[in-house]
């Protein structure tokens, strides 16, 4: 997921082979056998007409055997880290058997499963319902539409995804194409038919439709390939440079020569534009559902805020899903995971994506140590880091994801070990360069991790203690007290030693920051966390104020609206004349705030001006980051 189940080995035209590599033996939450198999799968039609309205049919036969029968709606959603299945979107339910209806009964403390009594001589039931396409998240507009599987379907209880059968259809609206990786796709007018997979396969292979699409060969060789699936709102939306699509043209070669091996057969990158739509990324094994806004792919802006959006969930096929923590991979939806190793999972992937756009081009190499000083001066001004370890932020997870309202920096967010993560991971592999004189890296233990053989979509499990063991065979050091230090225990401030160690030193001035200034750009927003200690939308709202900054001090909070700086109606021109002004002053700064109807002066008192953060080469140092981040496919 931008972020954070599959075990598909081999894929025929008309037969899948489903291994189950795992490291430690795992269980499914009961012993049930699946009355749903290959040759007699619970079968599911999405009729998917209506998407233009918010609406679809999902219509389901489900093998059963006379008696209690209990269906689940998928609760755990893998690369969502959360219990977030969308129950509430579920509508207008009714079953049925031998066309007959069938009373049901939601558990009184699940209320993910439903129940049923199945009459003598029935094999299947008739499980039919409304999806609220759009309740809560906005999933289509008019135009396109956006089909999580594990949304439109239930499944028999206590069984293991891996051995329940689906055989799975869509009908589109006319006209509209479709985007997925679910194999051998039979189109007969508005329907496509799909080969049977089990379960764990048709939720990790979401399909992007709609009216205005492009379908871009990025990479093949041999039967193996990358395609890019776009959809959007507008046609004028999908007229890319050709220029961009080259350097899209480069992730498979990068990602390719960082992990050393691929682990799909065919890899889409569907990728929706609009701004209905909210941004998202979510990962998937030979797939990733990637969201943006209309102009994603034709204004720079977006792509320098925000290029690392495919390549992130791209490098999640080997770091994720092909690679996963043990205790995350379970083996049906309605089983908790554990997200302690998220550190792992998403730290470490923030750190790849984020590589495999400056290596592709998607941002330019040289600009990285400017990217570099703006997420470390993010975790550095950050107070929840005095009280919390990283390590808290993953456990928590689950109801981190969806965490809403004031101070998030107190509280720390599910972002931080994306984010420190990629600081984290950025030392481990400065170490690794710099004791063994650039002869090893990151790189090499990717090759270890997730490299070679090429395989099929499977999965290999992890624990942090093999981790560890991989990273000493590539250089003997102390990782275990390394990762105690800067995950497990309390790090008030990140560590600068990767940045000296690459090469550079980090300074603060009064020149614009290139990546903050385009985030503040894109989202009409004036950051002002480093000077004054506030954050301010576009509406003049201050949306949080830094613990211990002269803001704070003033008694400033979020919620309040600044009507005025100085005297003079708020912009934020005018702000930016009050700071540096202040700088040569020793009047305080006074707002005058509107809060809930009530007016108040606040006077912060802040004297030193624009503050910035960049990195500068130290004389004489290697530029370690410049290797890194240059190209590395031939």
């Amino acid at each position: 997921m931008k972020p954070v189940s599959l075990s598909l080995l081999a894929l025929g035209v008309a037969a899948v082979t489903v291994v189950m590599p795992y490291a430690r033996a795992a269980k499914p939450n009961a012993n049930a056998i699946p009355y749903a198999t290959r040759t007699h799968p619970e079968t599911l039609v999405l009729d998917a007409r209506d998407a233009g309205r918010g609406l679809m049919t999902a219509t389901m036969t489900i093998p059963v055997k006379p008696g209690p029968f209990t269906f689940v709606y998928p609760k755990w959603i893998p690369g969502e880290h959360a219990p977030s299945g969308p129950l509430a979107d579920i509508s207008q339910l009714k079953v049925s058997a031998n066309g007959h209806p069938l009373t049901w009964r939601r558990d009184k403390v699940n209320l993910y499963a439903f129940h049923v009594d199945v009459p003598p001589g029935t094999s299947s039931i008739g499980v039919r319902f409304t999806v609220l396409v759009n309740s809560p998240t906005p999933m289509s507009t008019p135009n396109l539409a956006v089909v999580n599987w594990n949304r439109v379907l239930f499944y028999q209880n206590d069984t293991n995804s891996h051995h329940v059968y689906f055989k799975t259809s869509i009908i589109l609206p006319k006209g509209w194409s479709y985007g997925t990786a679910l194999p051998d796709p039979q189109q007969h007018g508005e329907r496509i038919d799909f080969a049977e997979v089990p379960l764990n396969m048709l939720v990790d292979s979401p399909l992007d439709c709609g009216r205005y699409y492009k379908h871009i060969e990025l990479w093949h060789s041999g039967k193996a390939y990358q395609m890019l699936d776009m959809f959007a709102d507008k046609p004028q939306d999908l007229d890319i440079p050709a220029s961009l699509i080259a350097k899209y043209k480069r992730m498979t070669p990068e990602a390719l020569a960082l992990y050393g091996a691929r682990h799909w057969y065919d890899y889409h990158s569907l990728l929706v534009l609009s701004n209905k739509i909210g941004f998202e990324g979510i990962e998937h094994h030979q797939s990733s559902d990637d969201r943006a806004p209309d102009n994603f792919m034709t204004k720079p802006a977006e792509q320098l805020v925000a290029g690392d959006l495919l390549t992130h969930e791209f490098s999640h096929s080997w770091n994720g899903k092909y690679r996963r923590p043990y205790d995350l991979t379970t083996l049906n939806f309605q089983i908790p995971q554990k997200t302690d190793l998220l550190w792992v999972y998403e730290g470490m992937n923030q750190y790849l994506g984020d590589l495999l756009s400056f290596r592709m081009g998607i941002r330019k190499p040289d600009q990285y140590p400017e990217y570099l000083a703006m997420i470390y001066s993010e975790m550095a001004s950050e107070p929840g880091r005095l009280t919390e370890p990283l390590i808290d932020t993953t456990t928590a997870a689950p109801y981190l994801y969806g965490a809403r309202g004031s101070y998030p920096e107190i509280r720390r967010t599910a972002g931080d070990f994306y984010t420190e993560g990629e600081l984290l991971w950025l030392d481990v592999d400065s170490i690794i360069r710099e004791k063994t004189h650039g002869r090893k890296s990151l790189d090499t233990f990717l090759h270890l991790y997730a490299g070679p053989p090429d395989t099929g979509p499977i999965t290999r499990t992890y624990t942090r203690a093999d981790i560890e063991k991989l990273l000493n065979e590539v250089l003997p050091y102390d990782w275990h007290a390394f990762f105690q230090k800067h995950v497990y225990d309390i790090a008030a401030r990140p560590p600068t030693r990767e940045i000296e160690r690459a090469g550079w030193r980090l300074v603060y001035t009064s020149k614009p920051n290139r990546f903050m200034q385009a985030q503040a750009k894109l989202f009409h927003m004036n950051n002002q966390w480093l000077t004054y200690g506030l954050k301010i939308n576009k509406h003049n709202v201050v949306m949080d104020v830094r613990e211990g900054s002269p803001a704070w001090k003033a008694g400033m909070a979020p919620g309040m609206k600044i009507q005025a700086v100085d005297g003079q109606a708020y912009t934020v021109k005018t702000f930016n004349y009050a700071m540096q002004q202040a700088e040569h002053l020793s009047a305080p700064t006074v707002f005058v705030v509107d809060q809930d109807g009530w007016y108040h002066s606040y006077a912060v008192s802040y004297h030193d001006g624009p503050r910035y953060p960049h990195l500068v080469r130290i004389p004489g140092r290697p530029d370690m980051l410049a290797r890194i981040m240059a190209p590395h496919a031939s």
